[in-house]
């Protein structure tokens, strides 16, 4: 894709989950991207489509914008701010987009690291599950200065419809986490109900229908509530580390003295399923612990399913 007589090329890093068909959709609108991730598994895939794949900092370096989507705050720090990492490597005038998930305080040292370079920045996390990525209809919340959101828009438009501004610096983060926050909290909720259910002798598809089309219904009970019936728990993020999201907002509410007792008590929710050794399992699998604390299982009659994993 063009700007003006200029390729602009795209740097894209970590190609998991959702970075792998975010990358994608850059290659299948035309743009010139070099992908890189810590393994080479998706290497082969996008060579094909015609992108470039390299392990190496000072190649992904070269290009005019990059992109990251990695897994937490430390990998971010040390992918750009490390001692082989991107940020020694840019030049005044490239632009860093970053579309992981991480703390506000790491954002805003990011930053601050890369203005010092000349280095335009712009926090950009997204909302939406897998196949959303796969469709290029994320929500895309930015944080930046008015130019940059301008500059990078048409990039973010091939992975989301709906690309919000939220602010400076930061505010696409501090706007992730609230909607993160919310939906923890309807899991959690779903986790200590729903076995109740069980243990009264409903039956529990009968239970997931009303819920589902109900005043109880919520985007956590429609992804979630027909896979545990399943007793499928790998279909969302792993637990163990969307748990940051917790973390990040104990420390904002700590630190401005803000009280979020419901949050608090889907949190020691969220606690107890880690401590138990459900972190592998999504946030439906929260419902293990009061499956287990009842003697119970939420579960479909034998010989019904509905979507999730037997």
């Amino acid at each position: 894709m063009e700007r003006g007589d200029e390729i602009v090329t795209v740097g894209f890093v970590g190609l998991g989950k959702m970075g792998k068909p975010m990358a994608m959709n850059l290659v299948k609108a035309g743009f010139e991207v070099i992908v890189s991730s810590a393994t080479r598994d998706a290497y082969d895939e996008f060579i094909a489509k015609g992108a470039r794949a390299t392990s190496d900092p000072a190649e992904v370096a070269q290009a005019d914008m990059i992109l990251l989507c990695l897994p937490n705050s430390d990998v971010v720090r040390s992918v750009l701010l490390g001692s082989d990492g991107l940020a020694a490597r840019l030049r005044p005038g490239q632009t860093v987009v970053d579309t992981s998930t991480i703390t506000y305080t790491t954002t805003l040292e990011i930053a601050e690291a890369l203005a010092k370079r000349g280095v335009d920045f712009m926090d950009a996390p997204v909302s939406g599950m897998e196949a959303r990525a796969v469709d290029g209809t994320l929500t895309v919340m930015c944080g930046g200065s008015d130019d940059v959101f301008a500059k990078v828009r048409p990039l973010l438009a091939q992975v989301g419809n709906k690309i919000l501004h939220m602010g400076g610096v930061g505010s696409g983060q501090l706007t992730k986490l609230i909607n993160q926050l919310l939906f923890d909290v309807n899991c959690a909720a779903l986790a200590e109900i729903l076995p109740m259910a069980a243990k009264m002798g409903l039956d529990c598809s009968r239970v997931a229908e009303v819920v589902n089309s109900g005043t109880g219904r919520s985007y956590a009970s429609e992804f979630f509530v027909p896979r545990m019936l399943d007793g499928g728990f790998s279909a969302g993020y792993p637990m163990q580390d969307a748990y940051k999201d917790l973390v990040s907002a104990a420390e904002i509410g700590a630190r401005l003295c803000i009280p979020m007792p419901v949050l608090a008590a889907a949190t020691a929710t969220y606690q107890t399923a880690l401590l138990q050794g459900h972190g592998e399992k999504d946030k439906g699998g929260m419902i293990r612990v009061f499956e287990d604390l009842l003697g119970v299982r939420f579960r479909a009659a034998e010989g019904q399913t509905h979507g999730g994993e037997s």
